[in-house]
């Protein structure tokens, strides 16, 4: 169930609760951290729930691998992640036939070409290792390959036991023709309907995944489509152009219904969740805040910053002023982190991970008491003000 509780005047932008089945109650709009292979990397579940967490992502097709046959004797993901307060999602497994696809040809990310300085893993074009049919994906395993499709899907993530789960898709790359992109789209509007009609547990939501590209008339075709069919809410996958998000989620948006939850799947930095929430965008998810702690990069008032870069070695500043989350309560500088990673001590990326995703819950909180309180539009024109003069955002 999702009620909307307030709705700002001058964007689509919007309060709410999603209540799971089981009871669990979220207030959004909300950021999902993500917990790959349930858990969320640096930090334990208590860790995570004192920085704000009631909402965690964990990743099908990795746990699918991990687990082989073990998954029908497996605990489930509420036991695993031990948040019970907290809602848990699982993707479908569509995301992995992009990245492990187009995404690895094209050596791309969902929006436009990764660049190498925000990304340290980016590399140069790699073999595809996805072959998609009109029943799934085949994976290259080295010389076998695993086959995923939407029934199949269905049957994992209903043994992970999650609350929310999301229909099988094929996410494609920025750079796939209008052609092949209309073909997935298709195939992932008859890959919905088959994870509907295999869906049993009738305890756990099921998301549909709007897709379509960068193509306005198929973004809105699909929107039309998968918004007629009974899921539970809705995820808005797929690639985009590095300018056209904000509208094109808006416009996907005022195709589907109302009163069901939307998520953004897999994108989330300060910039993209302001133009999520103007949108009409109720969740988020994204590896932003988790992925660049490891690497040293703390997001901040002050903006995005490297503590691998030599400006910080005798920095005195604290992470970040006036935060309240564990790691800046410990008093330690900019400096002495920076030396703790160059040290390769585990504590840096611990600390810098519960900085981050502090800062991301704590944002979403802001968000959702400004709306609330009639004031988004002054509270993200002076957030993004203060924050775009510092750094990336």
């Amino acid at each position: 169930m999702f009620c909307i509780t307030h709705k700002d005047s001058d964007s689509r932008a919007r309060a709410g609760v999603l209540e799971t089945k089981s009871g669990k109650k979220l207030e959004t709009p909300a950021y999902a951290i993500v917990g790959t292979n349930a858990e969320v990397r640096c930090i334990d579940a208590r860790e995570a729930e004192r920085a704000g967490t009631r909402l965690i992502i964990a990743n099908t097709y990795h746990l699918w691998r991990e687990l082989g046959d073990s998954l029908n004797s497996f605990e489930g993901l509420p036991a695993r992640i031990d948040m019970p307060g907290s809602i848990i999602m699982t993707d479908s497994g569509g995301f992995q036939v992009f990245s492990f696809g187009f995404g690895r040809e094209h050596n791309t990310g969902k929006v436009g070409i990764l660049r190498t300085a925000d990304f340290p893993r980016a590399a140069a074009s790699q073999e595809n290792l996805v072959r998609v049919t009109e029943n799934g994906a085949f994976f290259t395993d080295g010389r076998d390959e695993r086959f995923l499709g939407p029934e199949e899907s269905m049957k994992i993530q209903e043994r992970l036991g999650a609350d929310i789960m999301f229909a099988f898709d094929e996410c494609t790359s920025p750079w796939s023709d209008y052609e092949y992109t209309k073909k997935a789209m298709n195939r992932t509007h008859r890959w919905a309907e088959v994870c509907l009609s295999k869906k049993t547990n009738a305890s756990q939501m099921l998301y549909g995944i709007v897709q379509g590209g960068v193509f306005s008339d198929l973004r809105a075709e699909s929107a039309k489509f998968i918004g007629s069919l009974p899921f539970d809410g809705f995820g808005i996958g797929g690639s985009f152009g590095e300018n056209g998000m904000g509208g094109m989620v808006a416009a996907v948006n005022d195709l589907l219904p109302e009163q069901k939850p939307r998520h953004l799947l897999g994108i989330g930095t300060v910039r993209d969740v302001f133009k999520g929430v103007d949108a009409g965008v109720d969740t988020f998810d994204c590896v932003v805040p988790t992925r660049e702690a490891r690497h040293g990069a703390l997001w901040t008032r002050d903006g995005r910053i490297d503590l691998k870069k030599s400006g910080y070695v005798n920095s005195t500043e604290p992470l970040e002023m006036e935060c309240s989350c564990e790691a800046c309560s410990s008093r330690i500088s900019r400096g002495e982190l920076r030396k703790m990673f160059k040290l390769k001590d585990r504590r840096a990326g611990k600390l810098a991970t519960i900085h981050n995703v502090f800062f991301f819950n704590n944002l979403m909180c802001k968000i959702r008491k400004a709306i609330k309180e009639g004031k988004y539009k002054e509270f993200k024109s002076e957030f993004l003000g203060i924050i775009s003069r510092y750094g990336i955002v």
